[in-house]
């Protein structure tokens, strides 16, 4: 079974930074692509930014664009999105997601595996 296990969320001020991780694990089919979401209470899940499994291809949702970067580390099955210059409005549940090809772009509904999330509260 494929698990995806996100941490690196916490409380932190306005203008700080964060740095998540994701740790793939099981039989997922080897070159997959990842992608980052966030939902806040109230709202439907929001993409954040993808990555290849080659990381030739980057996207980034507009709000964070300049302040997200996401990389991944294949010899580690682990993904990662570090966030800077946070602001309240970053406040939210964070989840990391796989496909089983080498991109899954913006779309929630390409994604075939989920991690559970990690909180991410910015205080202003």
């Amino acid at each position: 079974q494929v698990s995806l296990v996100e941490s690196g969320g916490g409380l932190v001020q306005a203008g700080g930074s964060l740095r998540l991780s994701c740790v793939v694990s099981g039989p997922i089919f080897s070159r997959y692509g990842m992608g980052w979401f966030r939902q806040a209470p109230g709202q439907e899940r929001q993409f954040v930014a993808a990555i290849s499994w080659t990381g030739g291809s980057i996207y980034y949702a507009d709000s964070v664009k300049g302040r997200f970067t996401i990389s991944r580390d294949n010899s580690k099955n682990t993904g990662y999105l570090e966030m800077s210059s946070l602001t309240p409005q970053d406040t939210a549940l964070y989840f990391c997601a796989a496909v089983s090809m080498s991109y899954g772009g913006s779309s929630a509904d390409q994604y075939d595996y989920w991690g559970q999330g990690t909180q991410v509260t910015v205080s202003s």
